[in-house]
């Protein structure tokens, strides 16, 4: 007849290592996924770290990249003012050009007159002062012969320093112009060094601003899924966390229910048929809670009496449990002995009605007997019970 019993508290030892082994696994994942947050929210911070890194990187290449722009449109300024003075170049390089092809044509006609008043005077002779006076008919005509040869030869000197003066300034111009070409040339190679120079730098840094905002992105991007992958943590956590609390409330609720619970070396179950009332002194409810544990086990005569714990009770070994597991009772008695037990009469919370036959109790109103129990059912009722024939007690203070 104890099968029930020793089934119960199987079932009960059973869900209490359950509960312990599930709590350890739960306790277990919540330690790892903490770590494994704790080490991503280190990560996300490193991360966060390096993009600030990063920006002020960016930052110093911005100017940079600003400090060039600058410096290439002062070159470019340069390079128009430059471009003005290789306009005004090319202007004089071309009136110098137009001035040579001027003063070419000019000696070449000097030349051509001169080369043809030579060769007059070599057709025809010189004429000399002699045979002009000579050949004269009168003063008239010797006066215009003498004007004529002074004019020939003043035209063939004013030829000869024209052709003299062209050539001069021939050579003058053609020296002009070729340091008008070399200055032409020397503010082109100027100017496109320059520029060049200021593009390559600009390039460079453009480059290497590309290149960090790049790197920037994928750091913000490594940031981003750390960042979801600690929520997902995050959420896994506070799940097992609620669990954690769930397992809690439930192993709180069954051990309140659990019948393995002990007062005074005896199994009480606190959340069973009957519960005491508001006010109850602390030793009626160790009495009801006492009740509760054997009010459902089946009469056995003697049961009880060799041990406060057996596999069922009868009248007064019920009592003599009750009575112990409340410190009231050191062993087992049997109903006649209860006829003295405590002091007479009702007692405020618990009263005794015993004789040598049977003896049964009432709780704070609640009937206590092996006879309501009958076949089944619970040792609790209410109303009820034997009275004529009894000998009334309560224990002490009760």
């Amino acid at each position: 007849m104890q099968l029930p019993r020793t089934l119960t508290r199987l079932t009960v030892a059973l869900a209490v290592i359950t509960a312990l082994l599930g709590g350890v696994l739960i306790a277990s994942s919540a330690a790892d996924l903490s770590t494994q947050i704790q080490s991503s929210k280190s990560t996300a911070a490193n991360l966060q770290n390096q993009i600030k890194a990063e920006s002020q990187q960016i930052a110093k290449t911005a100017g940079g990249v600003a400090a060039a722009q600058q410096q290439l449109a002062t070159v470019q300024a340069n390079l128009d003012q430059h471009i003005a003075q290789l306009r005004s170049v090319q202007t004089k390089l071309m009136t110098a050009k137009g001035q040579l092809l001027v003063l070419e044509q000019k000696l070449h006609l000097a030349s051509t007159y001169l080369a043809a008043n030579l060769r007059a005077s070599y057709e025809s002779g010189s004429p000399n002062l002699v045979d002009v006076i000579l050949n004269s008919n009168g003063f008239s005509n010797l006066l215009n012969q003498v004007n004529y040869i002074k004019d020939a030869q003043s035209k063939d000197t004013q030829i000869v320093r024209v052709m003299q003066i062209a050539r001069t300034r021939v050579q003058q111009e053609a020296m002009s112009l070729g340091r008008l070409e070399l200055q032409d040339r020397d503010l082109t190679n100027q100017i496109l060094t320059q520029r060049n120079q200021a593009a390559v730098i600009e390039a460079g840094l453009v480059q290497q601003q590309i290149t960090e905002q790049t790197q920037q992105a994928h750091t913000k991007a490594k940031l981003a899924s750390v960042n979801a992958q600690t929520q997902a943590l995050q959420k896994k956590l506070n799940a097992i966390i609620a669990a954690q609390q769930e397992q809690a409330r439930l192993s709180a609720q069954q051990a309140a229910t659990q019948v393995n619970q002990q007062v005074g070396g005896l199994p009480i179950n606190s959340s069973g048929t009957v519960q005491p009332p508001p006010g109850a002194p602390q030793a009626v409810k160790e009495m009801i809670y006492a009740g509760n544990a054997i009010a459902t086990l089946p009469y056995i005569w003697g049961g009880g009496h060799g041990s406060f714990t057996a596999a069922g009770y009868d009248c007064s070994g019920s009592v003599s449990y009750v009575l112990a597991a409340a410190g009231l009772l050191s062993t087992p008695e049997v109903s006649g002995s209860f006829e003295s037990y405590g002091d007479p009469g009702p007692g405020q919370w618990v009263t005794i009605y015993a004789n040598a036959g049977h003896v049964w109790m009432q709780i704070a109103g609640w009937r206590f007997d092996t006879v309501a129990l009958n076949t089944g059912g619970s040792r609790w009722s209410q109303g009820g019970g034997e009275y004529a024939g009894f000998v009334v007690r309560h224990p002490v203070g009760l």
